[in-house]
């Protein structure tokens, strides 16, 4: 049952909504209901393969990486969760077939070496030896951090907010928002489909839906929606320990802990709301996959899904504040990767909104980057 107001009001219960109420928490804001219109995690984050990788291009997200993935290696106790979040660091080896991807690897780990990132360039030889079954014809080179891996979605969301409702955090799901009223330029309250609430602070964290929500409010956010695909395959003893992506040919591949492999590629679509996995994903991705891994041919495919990813202009998240209704903030365009770099949004967020220091800067995230030109470039996307 919701109260009549609270400070704040958080919309969109995946990794990102949940994480940035545990950390509005610990900073003794606990005035705070999040909602979410289906189950924790039901959204983006509950469809992504859930990699942890800090091997970017960009110094900004490398940074972004880094500092979650020390929150990720400690997520259990920093959480007080009573679960694994079953973090599994096999590394990501990233594999390059073009000259020219090759030397941009390079220049991403000078980047990545400034801030003492264990990662590090490998040969083809060397590759093979970490995936045994790699068909490396038509490679460069590769790139490979030990510390890279992946974790569980929906424990990770769930330990976050575990942690928050211990603080007093409030959670109503399967409560959709209708609409938002505003007074004197500022927000002032939510509606809901189970009623309206008074919020002096609103944290739009809905993914997709994010750029719906705050026209409600007369403001533009820039982010798209397109669909990626994924399957998973019957379990077997173990293959690979690794994450195996490439960006040229926009492909991923893990190996889970009780052996089901998890892959998807990355294919241009139209923007859509489409959550329908396809037949054509299907085909292409077994061709593609057999071709980079000749082992996985004889696998059975158990399952397959669709998610959004909410893209960005320059692939790179939005934080930002409504120009008409102050108080409204969109956490969103994360293009991918939102889940391995939430722990530290979230720190950033709660820090800005409670007047507490931070060693990054917020308004690098603005959407006022996309009229002054300043854009957040990434070389390391797929």
């Amino acid at each position: 049952m919701m109260k009549k107001g609270y400070d704040v009001v958080i919309v969109g219960g995946g990794i990102v909504g949940c994480a940035t109420a545990f950390e509005l928490a610990k900073r003794g804001v606990t005035d705070v209901l999040l909602i979410e219109k289906g189950y924790l995690s039901s959204g983006a984050t509950g469809r992504c393969g859930a990699g942890i990788r800090q091997q970017w291009g960009s110094e900004l997200n490398a940074r972004l990486a880094l500092e979650s993935t020390r929150i990720f290696e400690n997520l259990e106790e920093y959480t007080g969760y009573n679960h694994s979040c079953g973090l599994h660091q096999g590394g990501y080896l990233l594999v390059a077939y073009t000259e020219k991807e090759w030397e941009q690897f390079k220049e991403n780990l000078k980047v990545q070496h400034r801030l003492g990132i264990d990662s590090r360039a490998v040969s083809l030889e060397e590759a093979k030896e970490i995936v045994p079954y790699l068909n490396t014809e038509g490679m460069f080179g590769a790139t490979f951090c030990q510390k890279d891996g992946h974790a569980d979605p929906f424990h990770c969301t769930q330990a976050y907010a575990r942690g928050a409702r211990r603080m007093g955090v409030e959670f109503a799901t399967y409560t959709e928002v209708t609409g938002f009223r505003t007074l004197g330029g500022r927000i002032a309250g939510v509606e809901t489909d189970k009623g309206y609430v008074e919020a002096k602070t609103v944290i739009n964290c809905a993914n997709v839906r994010a750029p719906e929500l705050a026209k409600l409010v007369g403001e533009d956010v820039p982010v798209i929606s397109e669909r990626h695909q994924a399957l998973v395959t019957e379990p077997v003893a173990p293959l690979i320990d690794c994450m195996v992506m490439s960006f040229a040919r926009s492909y991923y591949v893990q190996q889970t802990p009780h052996g089901s492999f998890v892959m998807g590629i990355g294919p241009k679509e139209e923007p859509s709301f489409n959550f329908k996995s396809s037949w054509q994903f299907l085909e292409k991705n077994c061709a593609v996959m057999c071709e980079a891994l000749p082992v996985l041919r004889k696998l059975r495919v158990v399952r397959q899904w669709a998610g959004q990813y909410d893209l960005s202009p320059d692939r790179n998240p939005i934080i930002d504040e409504a120009r008409e209704a102050g108080g409204f903030y969109s956490v969103c365009g994360f293009s991918g990767h939102g889940f391995m770099v939430a722990p530290r949004i979230a720190i950033l967020v709660a820090n800005h909104l409670t007047g507490m220091e931070d060693t990054m800067d917020i308004s690098r995230f603005s959407a006022r980057r996309y009229e002054t030109g300043e854009l957040l470039l990434e070389p390391a996307v797929v």
